[in-house]
């Protein structure tokens, strides 16, 4: 299982926004989600939350420009989180390891691009077709809870298709199904994914990533949201989540370590 560390150098993210817009404080928290235990750094220059501004690809390029390569000198490997087109034909010239899109690589144009990269594709699912997650319902209608796993089983095979007849290999991909606002303003909706990852798993013989972080679903949970967040990240690994997506890499890798010594002691 691989960590992604959550990089978010932008005004507005939900919990951080503003922190690391500066390059050396992007660039220290990058070098202490490494050493709390990130595999991957998933860095994103435009926040998708509900309340967030829209950002140019051009902010989005020159926010990354600061990172990227000081990032890729030490060997770090870096995932670029962006639904953007030119921002994410930049991030392939760069030679990131990961593209990471809230929808799924919507844009056809750039799947010839896409085919003759080598990063692998994080491809999530979303309720919404286009834009930041917003729960509005003048933009969407929530997915009740109990139709959400079609629906999502819908999307993937649809979308990976669309990739894979396009010259994507297969074994590129990772899929996402999304948490939180990006399926629904109804916590229950992220609560019946989380259950039914083994058989996500199952249906399309991919690796799976799940990002519950900070999400607002966790609310509905008992204790705080960090706690909330963790058990719901062990509960995805136990599910068969191959990769978790986290602002929080170090209670993550203990929680593991923690996993990993019961199994041993009680086999």
């Amino acid at each position: 299982m691989k960590i992604l560390g959550i990089l978010n150098i932008t005004e507005d993210s939900f919990t951080d926004g503003g922190k690391y817009l500066a390059p050396m404080d992007a660039m220290a928290h990058a070098d202490n989600l490494l050493a709390d235990g990130a595999d991957i750094l998933d860095i994103g220059a435009a926040s998708s939350h509900p309340d967030a501004k829209a950002v140019s690809p051009e902010i989005e390029i020159a926010r990354l420009e600061t990172v990227v390569g000081p990032l890729h000198d030490i060997g770090a490997s870096l995932s670029i989180d962006s639904f953007s087109t030119p921002v994410q034909r930049w991030a392939i010239r760069q030679g990131v390891d990961y593209l990471n899109d809230i929808h799924g690589f919507a844009d056809p144009g750039l799947y010839p691009d896409l085919a003759a990269a080598h990063a692998k594709l994080i491809v999530m699912h979303m309720v919404q077709e286009q834009g930041i997650a917003t729960v509005g319902k003048a933009i969407r209608a929530d997915i009740p809870p109990e139709e959400i796993f079609d629906r999502i089983l819908g999307f993937f095979e649809k979308r990976l298709t669309a990739l894979t007849q396009a010259g994507v290999a297969p074994e590129r991909l990772i899929l996402d199904p999304g948490m939180g606002f990006f399926l629904s303003s109804n916590p229950l909706a992220s609560l019946t994914v989380l259950q039914r990852l083994p058989e996500l798993g199952e249906a399309f013989g991919l690796p799976l990533l799940v990002s519950v972080s900070r999400k607002s679903f966790l609310k509905a949970l008992p204790g705080t949201q960090e706690e909330a967040g963790l058990a719901a990240e062990l509960l995805a690994t136990a599910h068969g989540a191959d990769y978790i997506r986290t602002h929080a890499p170090a209670a993550l890798r203990d929680g593991l370590k923690v996993l990993a010594s019961l199994d041993e002691n009680t086999h």
